[in-house]
Order: C-alpha cells, then sequence, then structure tokens
C-alpha cells in the first residue's frame, strides 16, 4: 500500500433513522467514530479492514435504537507509529470532527492517542490494545479498555501452564509496551502459581529470524518458551520453532497473545496443542455463530479474530452510551458506561469499572489436532473458561490513579 494511501480515510458510512426528538448536546445529532488501525503490518489480519467491517455493523445494529441519530464510521492506518497515529487523530478532532477513536492495535500508538484525546476531554475505546498499563498507571477517566490485556492473558496462560507442569519459563518478547507488559504479567502468575522464570530476551517489532532467540531458550534449562508477541512475529516465530525442534525436544510453547487468523496462518500441523487465552472465539455458542456469519459474509469467508469482535462491541457500546448520556464529552460518557450493564452477541453481558476495563469472560484454548478439525476456522477446543470477576486484575491491584 502506497504511503499516500496508508494515511488516508478508507470510507464513510452514514446511518440514520427517522424519528425521535434530536439530541441538543450531540450536533448536528451525528456521532462519528473513527478506527484507527493496522492496515499494512503485522497486525493486520488480527485487525485492519476487519476492525472496520466490525464497526459498520456496529453502526448498523444501533440504527435500530437510535432514534433519529446518525452515525458515520471512517478509518485510516497507524502504520504503527505513535507519531502518525497521533498525526491522523488531530486531524480527525480538528478538522472532521470525529467523535472517539476504536481499536488501536499496537499499545505504544494506543497510549499516546489515550493521553491525547483525554486532553480534548473525547473517549478512547481501545478495543484491540493489550497492555494492562491502559488502565493501570497510564488509565484515564476518557479510556475505556474492552477486550484482554496483558494482565488476563498472562493470567490464565501463566496459571494453566504451570499447575500442568511447566515450572521454568523463559521469555521472548516485543521490546516495545506489549511485549513488556506481557513478560511482566505473566511472570507474576507463573510465580503466584509455584513456577520461576529463567531466563528472557527482547526483540524489535517486525523481526523475520528468531534463530538467535530459540537458541537461547533452548539452552537456558527451561520447560517453556513463553512468545510475548503477535501477529506475524509470533507466526514466524513458531513456525522457526518447529525447524528446531522445540516441542519434539519436550519443551512446551506458551503463546501469549495468539488469535484464531495467527493459528489459521501457521497451520494446524504446527500450532496443534498451542494453549491459548482469547476473549472470543466464533464458535462459542448460538449468538457468537450467528455475528460471525454475517461478518464472515462481509469479508469473503474470513471468520472474526478478537479484535473483530472486540471493535464491534466496544463501538456499539459507545453508541449507546452517547445516546443515553446525550453528550459527545469523554468524562461523561464514560461515567455513562460505568453505569450500565452491555449485552452484544460477540461478547454478551460487559461492564465497565471506573479504571476503564471492561470486564467480562475470558477463555483458555487448546489448539486442535489436524485430524479433529472439522474446517479451517474449526481450530479450538474451550479448556476453561474463566467468570469475569476472576479473568482481570484487581482494581485495587493495578496503580491507577483514579482509583482512590
Amino acid at each position: 500500500m502506497a504511503p499516500r494511501l496508508r494515511d488516508m480515510l478508507l470510507a464513510g458510512v452514514m446511518l440514520a433513522v427517522s424519528g425521535g426528538g434530536a439530541l441538543a448536546d450531540i450536533p448536528n445529532r451525528l456521532l462519528k467514530v473513527g478506527v484507527l488501525t493496522d492496515m499494512s503490518g503485522p497486525f493486520a489480519s488480527q485487525a485492519g479492514q476487519g476492525s472496520f467491517v466490525a464497526a459498520q455493523m456496529a453502526a448498523e445494529d444501533f440504527a435500530k435504537e437510535a432514534g433519529d441519530l446518525k452515525v458515520e464510521i471512517v478509518a485510516a492506518d497507524h502504520q504503527n507509529k505513535p507519531d502518525v497515529g497521533s498525526a491522523i487523530v488531530r486531524r480527525w478532532i480538528d478538522q472532521e470532527n470525529v467523535n472517539t477513536v476504536v481499536d488501536l492495535p499496537n499499545s505504544g500508538v494506543a497510549l499516546a492517542i489515550s493521553a491525547l484525546l483525554d486532553d480534548r476531554n473525547i473517549p478512547t475505546m481501545a478495543s484491540g490494545t493489550a497492555t494492562s498499563d491502559m488502565t493501570g498507571k497510564f488509565c484515564k477517566k476518557t479510556t475505556v479498555q474492552w477486550a484482554h490485556d496483558t494482565w488476563a492473558l498472562g493470567n490464565g496462560m501463566g496459571k494453566a501452564v504451570t499447575k500442568a507442569g511447566g515450572k521454568k519459563w523463559f521469555f521472548i518478547a516485543y521490546d516495545y509496551a506489549l511485549g513488556q507488559a506481557l513478560e511482566r504479567d505473566t511472570s507474576e502468575a507463573v510465580k503466584k502459581a509455584g513456577g520461576t522464570v529463567v531466563g528472557s530476551v527482547k526483540h524489535p517489532l517486525g523481526t523475520t529470524d528468531f534463530s538467535s532467540y530459540i537458541l537461547q531458550a533452548q539452552s537456558s534449562g527451561a520447560d517453556v518458551i513463553a512468545l510475548g508477541g503477535t501477529g506475524v512475529d509470533a507466526i514466524n516465530a513458531i513456525k522457526q520453532m518447529g525447524e528446531f525442534g522445540v516441542i519434539q525436544k519436550g519443551m512446551q510453547l506458551a503463546a501469549l497473545f495468539i488469535q484464531i487468523s495467527d493459528v489459521q496462518a501457521i497451520g494446524l500441523d504446527q500450532a496443534k496443542g498451542l494453549i491459548v487465552t482469547e476473549s472470543f472465539y466464533w464458535d462459542l455458542n448460538d449468538r457468537t455463530r450467528e455475528w460471525s456469519r454475517r461478518f464472515s459474509a462481509r469479508m469473503n469467508g474470513k471468520m472474526p479474530t478478537v479484535n473483530h469482535a472486540s471493535t464491534y462491541s466496544a463501538t456499539l457500546a459507545y453508541l449507546r452510551a452517547a445516546k443515553a448520556a446525550d453528550s459527545v464529552q469523554g468524562d461523561k460518557i464514560v461515567a455513562q458506561m460505568q453505569k450500565m450493564t452491555f449485552d452484544d452477541p460477540t461478547y454478551g453481558k460487559v461492564t465497565v469499572r471506573p479504571d476503564g476495563r471492561a470486564v467480562h469472560e475470558m477463555f483458555v484454548f487448546k489448539v486442535k489436532d489436524p485430524s479433529q478439525s472439522k474446517s479451517k476456522d474449526d481450530v479450538y477446543d474451550l479448556l476453561e473458561t474463566i467468570p469475569a470477576e476472576e479473568a482481570f486484575r484487581p482494581i485495587k491491584d493495578g496503580g491507577c490513579p483514579l482509583i482512590k
């Protein structure tokens, strides 16, 4: 994709339903949602165009209850660069009257946007952001984090694998906010479960050769290699671990942040047996299956990832809360969200805590053996459902300055 195109708005979708009274505190009775995502980089399959489509679906579903409130969805590519993302968002706010930003895969970009929007009293719906610092030390009164976070991912994985016998861990993780948070939060869970961390190594985003990192892990004496990356980097790392015979030599691989698109790219032959923690899977129940088929019909047969489902869920919740608050002001909308219980076909029941953490169930899955899979999208067996009240870091432990 040419640089000029990566920065441009992809499209706009306008939806309206006649009838109902004017929303006096929402200018022109219009809510404009900006999907800031990765259209061309390592997270494009997890998020990208699918997140834009998911936000469109949320706007369409909201139209049934919108009265005469209109919704417009726009999107742009942040290129995984905080400065590029910030420039896009400033333009959106100053010139195009965007009222909220959703998705935000890439924790470094998301933290920058959250701070920028908080200064303008505009809500950030961090539906694709993983660092737990988003609702910890960097929490904001106008920011809500929707799907997973590194504490939830690490807690589920660290407990499950350590209790199953994986006592000594070695981390291969991103050398930026996401990888640092994944390693920190998973290490805490491992130690609480009786395990130890014997070493770690960091790598930059976009690494293609993991051989030196894998050799360090193999020589560390670890039982478990914990992979603190995702997207294309995780796919490359796991494929190369297969070439090195990591699993055949008795080591266990804990993929801390893997989504269905990554598993499909790796292939079940190499991914089989992986333990993963996710907040959504298309085949969980009748509601997720029905919504996912609607999504798939618009995405050339592709089933949704966690990012896609969470962008839908967060966008729909934002629209409902903005309508209920009769406002576009971020503090009012987030305060309204904290009073509501949301329910939609992707995440079911969701509540929002005072630190901005959206609370819902999480799930631990095992990747199927190819002989067990009935289709290309049939990749997981459910091992455990983590209740909403246990799935996320206790609010008192996060260090959020909003919590007294």
